[in-house]
């Protein structure tokens, strides 16, 4: 009998979301907006830190809203990690602007603040600043954001956080997402808390979020007919996904605190094998550790992260490969990349075990044991 799958990072209800979600039904406010997208975004921005937030169809609508908002278009640069999804670079094409890519540094696997620096003192002397800057705080770690910030305020260059996988983290005491200009958080079914779809863009300039919530919205112009002066877009949240995100929010720290118990159930069961590393934990802060994730080095444990991937699919257990670095990708393959080498190095060497909050020690040692048996 083929056992039971594992997920890498499946949708954990809490219960308490029914609640909310009958409210809309009792309510028959089942159409976009309403009370329940009110309550979300003042309890989230209160939740990371934010003085504004507005709930979004996606993570990669918030950022494309928040590069409209910046004026970046046709002919400009935004610098951007290279160790992500491509979320995080299409908006930027959407608008007709170039990435330009940069690695990765080995502390926390974030965008490398020295190549920020250099790139940027190359582009002011080159008299072609940046439009502006996108760091990613990848798999639940912030990235060194203070000296990200100062070489950005010296140029007057705008940073857009991609926190879309970094919700609970901290840095320095602060919330990612809450340090820049504007920050995305993304809902997706597999982040640490879902509301099926949806995001969210946070700020502490009411102009922009204002700005943001006018384009989300068709761009309709305070009129009593329909009038639209500039291009809009369909990307609120719906009332009824709001909900669902509510009752979620409400367990954040315990999903958080979960998240962090499974990596070091797994540094317990495999932390003993040669060649078997973890992602390290940047000092300047805390991980939500919303995936676990490993590098393998094949000569000492003697099997490549892709094999264990094999292994654990053909015992129905799913894991990923880390991102595939921007630089990489056929679409993107005519851009600017500074670096390259250490995200190249972690994407070969790398493997996400699963780790959704809902697993049990059976359910971990399950994970292990296939991994072990690789080891020679």
């Amino acid at each position: 009998m083929t056992r039971q799958r594992l997920y890498l990072s499946p949708p954990h209800l809490s219960g308490r979301e029914q609640g909310y979600v009958q409210q809309v039904f009792d309510s028959n406010w089942i159409a976009p907006l309403g009370p329940q997208v009110d309550a979300f975004e003042a309890e989230f921005a209160a939740a990371v830190g934010a003085p504004h937030a507005l709930a979004l169809s996606s993570g990669t609508a918030a950022l494309h809203l928040a590069l409209i908002h910046l004026g970046v278009g046709p002919g400009d640069e935004v610098l951007v990690s290279t160790l992500t999804f491509s979320a995080s670079a299409n908006p930027v094409v959407y608008l007709g602007a170039q990435p330009v890519f940069i690695d990765s540094e080995r502390i926390s696997w974030n965008l490398d603040p020295a190549l920020v620096c250099e790139t940027i003192e190359r582009k002011a002397r080159q008299g072609r600043l940046p439009k502006a800057v996108i760091p990613v705080h990848l798999y639940g770690q912030s990235a060194d954001m203070d000296p990200i910030l100062a070489i950005c305020a010296r140029y007057e260059i705008p940073v857009i956080e991609d926190a879309a996988e970094a919700l609970g983290a901290t840095y320095r005491g602060r919330s990612p997402g809450t340090l820049g200009r504007a920050g995305i958080f993304s809902f997706n079914g597999n982040k640490i808390i879902t509301t099926s779809g949806g995001g969210m863009l946070v700020s502490p300039d009411k102009e922009l979020i204002e700005h943001a919530r006018k384009l989300a919205q068709q761009a309709r112009d305070p009129a009593p007919h329909y009038q639209h002066s500039e291009i809009g877009y369909n990307y609120r949240l719906s009332n009824v996904l709001a909900a669902i995100g509510r009752g979620q929010l409400e367990v954040l720290p315990e999903r958080v605190r979960r998240k962090r118990e499974i990596c070091e159930s797994y540094r317990q069961l495999l932390g003993d094998l040669p060649g078997i590393a973890f992602m390290p934990e940047a000092p300047w802060g805390r991980s939500t550790r919303w995936l676990t994730v490993i590098t393998v080095d094949p000569a000492q444990f003697g099997a490549t992260s892709e094999e264990i991937r094999l292994a654990l699919e053909a015992e129905n257990i799913e894991s990923r490969p880390l991102w595939k670095p921007m630089h990489l990708q056929p679409v993107f393959r005519d851009c600017e990349v500074m670096g390259g080498a250490v995200a190249e190095n972690l994407f070969h060497d790398g493997l996400c075990l699963p780790s959704g909050t809902a697993m049990t020690n059976s359910d971990l040692e399950r994970v292990a044991g296939v991994v072990r048996l690789l080891q020679r």
